[in-house]
């Protein structure tokens, strides 16, 4: 973290996340700050940043009217006490307004952090730059050079721009609270429309630092900025194996990777006994180092007897998802002789598939036999083994 000459308590902080567009440039129904990107909505990326950032201390959230609800739902259950809701207008300055109104509501901070939810990956190093900014003037705005050369003119060129002035503005811009308020009022009641906070902050007299910005806090606008936004994060490779057994018992059936298989016998378990989903629920959960499946979902607990599986894995993509990680790749190998797994793979490629549907995995199921050596040559009950790798991102 960059130091902060004189820093402000944990409470003199607060980012204002404005969420309130429609997103209609990205493509789609849905708003492009709830459509998963790495496995989890955008939105989260965006608000999980400042949550997660040690000198940010409130975290109000500006959604459009009527989306409350899924706002918390795109953040999770319980987003936590420090994070807190409040409708936007009919135009983003609107929006600010409101929420810098909502601040000032309760205990006022000393310091605000403005930020567009189309920004999801703001770098911690990006959040300091601006803080530490704010410690000697009253306002600073993230920025990036303009590398390529421009020129002026219609259909023919006719002049050149100088670029070494020019900057690429990014958020979160951060401010004095009270100079940014009185600001954003004074321009609703005179009429004054700005394109940033920036510009209202100008607007009113108030100086703003530059400071560098980062290529990782891209704007999400367009249907094929989600790939570029991903593609930017880096990732590093995580693999984890599972393995499980259970063994036959009374039934007509066997349910593997997901799928129901008609069979002469069952599959004893406290759950449904799916060898595969178990096998592959715990080589996730051993990629990220989040324990094995009996830790997650005890056999002690009443609540998960005849469970499906497909619930286990779920909640291992789920995990994954909260690290801003993916599930690239998984394999599931079949041990048995009993019954046959080739006429239902494909169903159970699909099935896996299906359950990590927002992570876009690779999928692989496999069977083999152990030429009728020990318990399931035998036919004494099934064996399955995994192994998935979950790209999780570097820490900024």
């Amino acid at each position: 973290m960059d130091t902060l000459p004189h820093p402000p308590p944990a409470t003199g902080v607060a980012a204002l996340v404005v969420a309130g567009g429609q997103g209609l440039r990205a493509g789609g129904d849905t708003p492009k700050q709830y459509r998963p990107l790495l496995g989890r909505p955008m939105l989260a990326h965006a608000v999980g940043a400042f949550l997660a950032h040690p000198a940010v201390g409130r975290v109000q959230l500006v959604v459009a009217t009527g989306d409350e609800s899924r706002a918390l739902a795109a953040l999770g259950d319980d987003p936590g006490p420090r994070l807190t809701l409040c409708t936007g207008g009919a135009s983003r300055q609107q929006s600010v307004l409101n929420g810098l109104e909502a601040l000032a509501a309760g205990s006022s901070p000393e310091w605000v952090l403005i930020h567009d939810a189309a920004r999801p990956f703001v770098p911690v190093s990006l959040i300091d730059r601006v803080l530490a900014a704010l410690s000697t003037v009253p306002g600073a705005c993230p920025a990036l050079p303009v590398v390529d050369s421009l020129r002026s003119g219609d259909r023919l060129v006719d002049g050149e721009v100088d670029r070494s002035r020019l900057h690429r503005v990014q958020t979160p811009q951060g401010f004095h609270f009270q100079a940014r308020l009185a600001a954003h009022r004074e321009a609703a009641a005179r009429g004054f429309a700005a394109t940033d906070d920036v510009a209202v902050a100008r607007a009113s007299g108030l100086d703003v630092a530059l400071v560098a910005g980062d290529e990782r806090a891209m704007k999400v606008t367009q249907a094929e900025d989600f790939a570029r936004a991903e593609a930017l994060v880096a990732r590093l490779p995580a693999t984890g194996t599972g393995y499980d057994v259970h063994r036959f018992g009374p039934g007509d059936h066997v349910w593997l990777c997901g799928v129901r298989v008609p069979h002469e016998a069952g599959l004893v378990g406290h759950s449904d006994a799916d060898v595969g989903l178990h096998a592959l629920t715990d080589a996730v959960l051993g990629a990220i180092g989040a324990g094995d499946i009996g830790r997650h979902f005890p056999p002690s607990d009443p609540q998960w007897k005849g469970a499906s599986s497909d619930r286990f894995l779920a909640h291992a993509a789920t995990i994954v998802a909260s690290q801003s990680g993916r599930i690239a790749h998984v394999d599931v190998t079949i041990i048995a002789e009993v019954p046959k797994v080739g006429p239902h793979r494909e169903a159970m490629v699909a099935r896996i598939g299906e359950i990590l549907a927002d992570h876009r995995p690779i999928v692989s199921v496999k069977a083999t036999t152990t030429e009728g050596l020990g318990f399931t040559g035998r036919r004494e009950g099934i064996a399955a083994q995994a192994i998935a790798t979950v790209l999780l991102p570097a820490q900024p």
